[in-house]
């Protein structure tokens, strides 16, 4: 693609002060690691692929299934029982062929996270699980890596970003990781399908910030109830 249609693609984030040509360059030289393909990870993908982030590495190991499709929107009918890693691969290169996207099919443990993360500068949780996120937190403290954090159930989600230039982690917030007994799910206790996308966005969104260095979540909480329009910011 020529300099004319990167231009093109581009100008009207770029024709912003605070991007700029420059800003777009950070975004090209990027490497974000987006861990789960579902219902956070579909709109967090998009976005951050479209945006210009040169390299993205999409995480999961699990296939998809028709109650994913009410709000896994990068999925289709005709792609359940396949890989979401691969799928979501596909679908975003089509969106965006000039950025470069890996999939990454296996499940995230003790033995590879830190060899998994340590290749990207970013990393964007939108796993559904708490052993999960303790593992990439932890992961990311270990290793110095920014984390932007979101969560969803029912109509409200959660979103902060971790360990980013000195800043509190996931353990400051919520210390032990909590018995799955006692923390509703989706699963069990349901979602609106359009949640993960308001939520997956503004991940996104946090994460494009992070990489312009413009301002962003600081030792922070966002609880946004999206029934009522209740919008919190707690500080931890």
């Amino acid at each position: 693609m020529s300099i004319i249609q990167e231009f093109l693609r581009y100008n009207r984030q770029t024709m912003l002060p605070e991007i700029g040509d420059e800003g777009q360059e950070k975004l090209k030289k990027a490497r974000v690691l987006v861990i789960g393909a579902g219902g956070l990870g579909c709109p967090i993908l998009q976005y951050i692929a479209t945006a210009g982030v040169g390299f993205i590495g999409i995480m999961d190991f699990d296939t998809i299934e028709i109650h994913n499709l009410h709000r896994q929107i990068l999925y289709t009918e005709d792609e359940i029982g396949q890989q979401k890693a691969l799928i979501a691969k596909k679908a975003i290169s089509k969106l965006n062929p000039l950025i470069e996207a890996t999939a990454i099919t296996e499940k995230l443990t003790l033995e590879n996270a830190s060899q998994i993360i340590e290749q990207f500068d970013i990393v964007v949780d939108g796993s559904d699980n708490f052993k999960t996120r303790y593992l990439v937190n932890d992961t990311c403290v270990r290793l110095n890596k920014t984390l932007v954090y979101g969560s969803i159930l029912k109509f409200e989600g959660q979103i902060a970003v971790f360990n980013h230039n000195g800043s509190r982690n996931l353990r400051d917030l919520f210390p032990e990781i909590p018995d799955p007994k006692d923390v509703p799910n989706c699963n069990l206790n349901g979602v609106l399908g359009t949640l993960p996308g308001i939520i997956g966005n503004m991940m996104a969104h946090e994460t494009l910030k992070l990489i312009l260095d413009l301002p962003a979540l600081n030792n922070e909480l966002i609880i946004f109830n999206t029934l009522n329009w209740n919008f919190t910011k707690l500080n931890y």
